[in-house]
C-alpha cells in the first residue's frame, strides 16, 4: 500500500466526443443531468484534496445551502453525508480496487477522475445502492464534472469494479494475513500501513484487538453533548433531544449521546453555550484533572492549549463550582476567539489570552492545576476526521515532538509544588504519549534538565471506566470505550 499521496494537480478536461463513431451516426447529444447529492459529495472531496480542508468543516455549510431548495430532502442529506465519509474512510481499500481495474499507475489518474471513481466504488461496494443505479449515477456525475470523454473511462472502470462485491475484491487485492499482516490489515481496514503499525504498537496484543480498533475507526461516531456543570444538566439535554433519540453518556455524568444523529445547534442549551458538543474522552480528561486532590490552595487553574475551547469550557464550569479562577491560553488568536465564545457566560472568574505556552507570560509556580492538550497527529480521532489518516506522514511526528516536550516542561514550571499537571493528546502513538512524558521527566533532549515531578496513577480518577491498562497513565480507545483515542498522564510537581 503506497505511503505517498495519491493526488497530483488535475490535468485539463477532455473535449466533447466527435460527431461520428465507427462510421455510424452518433446518438443525439444529451446534456448531462446534475444530481445535487452526488455533486455536493464531489465538491467536498475536491475541497479535501485541493485545499487540505476537513470534511466535517466543509460539508455542513454545503448541506445548509442545499436545504434551501425544498426538493432537497433529509434522505438526500443523509446520502450525501454517507458518500463523503464512506468514501474518505475507505479510500485506501478503493484505491487498491481501482488500481486493479486500470492499466496505469494510480498516480497518473487525474484527481477529479479518481474522486468520481472512488464515489462510484463506494456506492458499489459500501452501500445498498443497486449496481445499475450506482454506475449510471456516477457516469452522469462524470459527464457533468469531467466531460463525456473521461466519463467513458469512468464507466469502463466501474463496470469492472461491479464484477465483485467488497469481500471478493479484498480477497483479490490484499495479501494473506500470514504473508504480510500489516499490509493485509491496511487494505482490509483502509488505513496507511504506518498507521496500522503505530496503532498496533500502542495497543499491543494480537490480531483481534487491532482489527477491532481499525473497524471502530471506520464506524460513524455518535454526536456527544456535554452539559456544562452549573449551567445545564444531562437530564435537560436528554429531554431536549428526546427519549427515542438520546442516550446517557457511558462514563461521564455530563454526557448525552445523540444516538439518532440530529443537529446539536437546534438545542437551546447549545445555542446559549450552557452545553456543547464534546467527545466523552475529552470530558474524562478534564474531569480527571479536576478530581486529583491537591493540598492547600486550589484557586488558580490553567488550560495551556485551550483552543477551540471544549475542555476549557468544562474546566471553567468545574472551577467555578469551587470558586477557582481559570486562565485559558491559546497561541492562535482566531482559536483564542473560539475559546472566548465557548467560555462566554461561565459562572466563575476566567480570562482568555493569546499566548505561546512554550514562552509563557505567567510567572513560574502560578497555578494549582494545569492542563496541556498538546497539538498532535490526531490519530486518535480518525473516526471524525477520516481524511487525516491519508494526510499525515510518519515524519510529521518529528515536527510535533519539540513542541509537545516544550509545552509539558512549561506546564510543570507553571504549576506550584504539590500542584498537578495533565498532559493529554488525541493520539495513541507512543512517540506522542509515553515517550514524551518519559523524556521530560528524565531530562532527555538538548539542553533539557530532569523535572522534579512524579506520575500519578490516573485510573482512579476515571471511576467506572474499564480496560484502562496497567497505569499510571491512561489510554482510551474507540473500540473499548466508545471515545476518541485520548491519552492522559497526570503529574504532580514535587520540588
Amino acid at each position: 500500500m503506497s505511503e505517498q499521496p495519491r493526488r497530483r494537480p488535475a490535468a485539463a478536461g477532455a473535449g466533447k466526443p466527435s460527431g461520428k463513431q465507427g462510421g455510424r451516426p452518433a446518438k443525439p447529444y444529451r446534456r448531462p443531468q446534475k444530481d445535487p447529492v452526488r455533486m455536493l459529495a464531489f465538491e467536498v472531496l475536491r475541497a479535501v484534496d485541493e485545499r487540505d480542508a476537513y470534511a466535517n468543516l466543509v460539508l455542513p455549510p454545503l448541506l445548509k445551502k442545499a436545504r434551501q431548495d425544498e426538493s432537497f430532502q433529509a434522505r438526500d442529506a443523509a446520502l450525501a453525508t454517507e458518500l463523503v465519509y464512506g468514501t474518505l474512510r475507505r479510500q485506501g481499500t478503493y484505491d487498491a480496487v481501482i488500481k486493479a481495474c486500470i492499466d496505469r499507475p494510480l498516480r497518473e489518474v487525474d484527481p477529479p477522475v479518481l474522486d468520481v471513481l472512488s464515489l462510484g466504488a463506494h456506492q458499489l461496494l459500501g452501500t445498498r445502492i443497486p449496481t445499475h443505479a450506482a454506475v449510471s449515477a456516477s457516469v452522469e456525475l462524470a459527464r457533468v464534472v469531467l466531460g463525456d470523454g473521461r466519463a467513458k473511462f469512468v464507466n469502463a472502470v466501474l463496470r469492472k469494479i461491479s464484477a465483485h462485491d467488497l469481500d471478493g475484491w479484498l480477497e483479490r487485492v490484499a495479501p494473506p494475513y500470514d504473508d504480510d499482516a500489516e499490509e493485509h490489515l491496511a487494505i482490509y481496514h483502509s488505513h496507511p500501513r504506518w498507521v496500522v503499525s503505530a496503532l498496533w504498537d500502542a495497543l499491543g496484543g494480537g490480531r483481534a484487538g487491532i482489527e477491532d480498533l481499525l473497524e471502530a475507526d471506520n464506524e460513524r461516531p455518535e454526536v456527544t453533548l456535554v452539559a456544562r456543570p452549573g449551567r445545564s444538566t444531562s437530564q435537560e439535554l436528554l429531554e431536549a433531544v428526546g427519549e427515542d433519540s438520546a442516550l446517557p453518556g457511558r462514563w461521564s455524568p455530563y454526557a448525552v449521546r445523540m444516538a439518532e444523529g440530529g443537529e446539536p445547534g437546534a438545542l437551546e442549551a447549545v445555542r446559549e453555550g450552557r452545553a456543547g458538543v464534546q467527545d466523552e474522552g475529552s470530558q474524562l480528561v478534564a474531569m480527571a484533572l479536576a478530581a486529583v486532590p491537591v493540598e492547600g490552595r486550589d484557586a488558580r487553574w490553567l488550560d495551556g492549549c485551550a483552543g477551540p475551547g471544549g475542555k476549557a469550557a468544562l474546566l471553567g464550569a468545574l472551577a467555578a463550582q469551587r470558586g477557582a479562577f481559570l486562565l485559558a491560553s491559546e497561541k492562535q488568536p482566531h482559536r483564542a476567539r473560539l475559546v472566548e465564545r465557548a467560555l462566554a457566560g461561565n459562572p466563575g472568574p476566567y480570562q482568555v489570552i493569546a499566548a505561546d505556552g512554550t514562552r509563557p507570560p505567567w510567572l513560574p509556580g502560578s497555578f494549582d492545576r494545569v492542563l496541556v492538550d498538546v497539538p498532535c497527529s490526531g490519530l486518535g480521532a480518525l473516526r471524525r476526521r477520516p481524511e487525516a489518516r491519508w494526510r499525515r506522514r510518519p515524519e510529521d511526528l518529528e515536527g510535533f515532538a519539540p513542541l509537545q516536550r516544550g509545552l509539558l516542561r512549561e506546564a510543570l514550571a507553571a504549576v506550584r509544588v504539590g500542584g498537578v499537571v495533565g498532559y493529554a493528546t488525541c493520539s495513541p502513538h507512543l512517540a506522542e504519549t509515553r515517550v514524551v512524558v518519559d523524556d521530560v521527566l528524565k531530562g532527555r533532549g538538548a539542553g533539557a534538565r530532569a523535572v522534579s515531578a512524579e506520575l500519578i496513577d490516573a485510573r482512579p480518577y476515571m471511576a467506572g471506566v474499564p480496560a484502562l491498562g496497567d497505569g499510571p497513565d491512561v489510554q482510551l480507545w474507540p473500540h473499548l470505550h466508545g471515545t476518541d483515542a485520548m491519552y492522559l498522564a497526570l503529574l504532580r510537581r514535587t520540588a
